[in-house]
């Protein structure tokens, strides 16, 4: 599944726009690799998404194509999140 989509899927990213803009501005990591919109994730794999003043990281638990409000967290589990000073 590509980063965009999933970023998306899982609600980490709201719209699919935002992400793609994110990733293609190099601020999305895949295993420590910078990545872009197009790569793609697998079940497993750590990611880090640099916000404005904060970055997440989280591991991939599950790639859905589509997921309820409710379940959308059931994707991920969040391993940090740290605020920039």
């Amino acid at each position: 599944m590509r980063i965009d989509k999933y970023l998306k899927v899982s609600r980490i990213i709201k719209r699919r726009s935002v992400a793609k803009e994110i990733a293609d501005n190099g601020r999305v990591e895949i295993n420590d690799k910078v990545a872009k919109s197009g790569s793609t994730v697998s079940i497993g794999d750590v990611i880090k998404i640099h916000f404005g003043n904060k970055k997440v990281t989280v591991k991939v638990k599950e790639l859905l194509n589509s997921t309820k409000k409710e379940d959308a967290n059931l994707m991920y589990e969040l391993i940090s999140e740290e605020r920039n000073a």
